[in-house]
């Protein structure tokens, strides 16, 4: 491990460099992608250095331990700090060894968030939209930029489908894990008997593609242009500035109707397909591995279950770590970490077992 973390140094080292040559910083392309690598570095070379510095206190604390007779005073003190030392040192490593796990090469990218109204008709769809706004405030808690490619309300407050993009560093690391069927557990307000109603939603969280992954030839896109639908407005029902593509090969439809200008809906839709045609990529090369996952683990796709919010009991359950909390109002104002976390902490501690199974 020792030879690796000192070989991440020097890259980072060199990484900064680069980006403090004139030369360098004139290709946009390169310095997204050192700033990038640098952003995936920067938490390793922290460790590193707290490491290197509880190292460098442990020695002094073994020395210190080693001159003195074991009645003295000093040497009680400097024993227990020794043993604090190791303790703080043997964690440090294992979080260096949960770090230096493979990345995801897609977790710095932005992300596509897709929601749709499930079973439960208009309230699936008053839960959709609430789903949407606790991504949006999640977003704005951790200043990231939302914004909608394409949304269909119920006009009673709630979404029968919306599809937004999410940019900001490390968007996908801290939302892959939402994609799956949110279910809802509730007395609808239209429920005059006060029965608890279950309804759902389906979220599907998507990498943003980059145009070096995913080529789409212009033969190959059916466009289709239509009036934009929705609330009042200049332009809506009245100007053909919304637009439908069609990827012929794979048959893949995407629509965007948010922006008043045609351009604009085709340069939007056109990056949704990209990132559509990236998962559909991504999932058929991990088929055989996922496959064999399912014999094991199920299939983790977002036909099943994930999480159930139970309003009467503000309750919110992830199935698929157990883990239950009861601050639902903080959860749906933004407040996601309580329950992105263990989920994080989950998978990547199976990973760790995985990639330690093969060592």
């Amino acid at each position: 491990m020792l030879e690796k973390l000192d070989d991440i140094r020097r890259r980072y080292e060199e990484i900064r460099g680069r980006l403090a040559d004139p030369e360098f910083v004139q290709d946009h392309k390169a310095v997204r992608d050192a700033q990038r690598t640098l952003s995936e570095f920067e938490p390793i070379v922290a460790k590193i250095e707290e490491r290197a510095r509880i190292a460098r206190e442990l020695q002094g604390a073994r020395e210190l331990t080693d001159s003195l007779p074991p009645g003295d005073e000093l040497y009680q003190m400097a024993s227990a700090e020794r043993t604090a030392l190791n303790d703080a040192l043997a964690a440090v490593e294992e979080e260096l060894k949960v770090l230096l796990l493979p990345k995801d090469p897609n977790d710095s990218r932005n992300v596509f968030v897709e929601i749709r109204a499930g079973t439960g008709g208009d309230e699936a769809a008053l839960f959709a939209g609430e789903l949407f706004r606790m991504y949006e405030r999640y977003a704005e808690r951790r200043r990231w930029k939302v914004e909608i490619v394409d949304r269909d309300d119920t006009g009673i407050g709630g979404l029968k489908a919306i599809t937004a993009l999410i940019e900001g560093a490390g968007a996908f690391s801290r939302l892959k894990y939402e994609s799956g069927v949110h279910r809802v557990q509730r007395v609808p307000a239209t429920e005059g008997s006060g029965r608890i109603h279950t309804s759902a939603a389906t979220v599907a969280v998507l990498p943003e593609a980059d145009d070096v992954d995913i080529q789409v030839l212009d033969k190959d896109i059916r466009v289709d242009r239509f009036c934009a639908s929705g609330p009042g407005g200049q332009g809506v029902n009245t100007t053909y500035s919304a637009v439908r593509l069609t990827h012929i090969p794979t048959g893949v439809v995407v629509q965007c109707q948010d922006e008043r200008s045609q351009i604009k809906n085709k340069a939007k839709a056109l990056r949704v397909l990209k990132a559509r045609l990236l998962e559909m990529e991504r999932e058929k090369h991990e088929g055989a591995i996922a496959a064999e996952r399912k014999k094991m683990v199920g299939s983790g796709d977002r036909s099943e279950k994930v999480r159930t919010y139970n309003f009467p009991q503000s309750r919110i359950t992830d199935h698929r770590i157990g883990f239950t909390t009861h601050r639902m109002a903080d959860v749906l104002d933004g407040n996601l970490d309580e329950l992105i976390e263990p989920l994080t902490q989950h998978f990547q501690a199976e990973k760790l077992k995985a990639e330690l199974a093969k060592a």
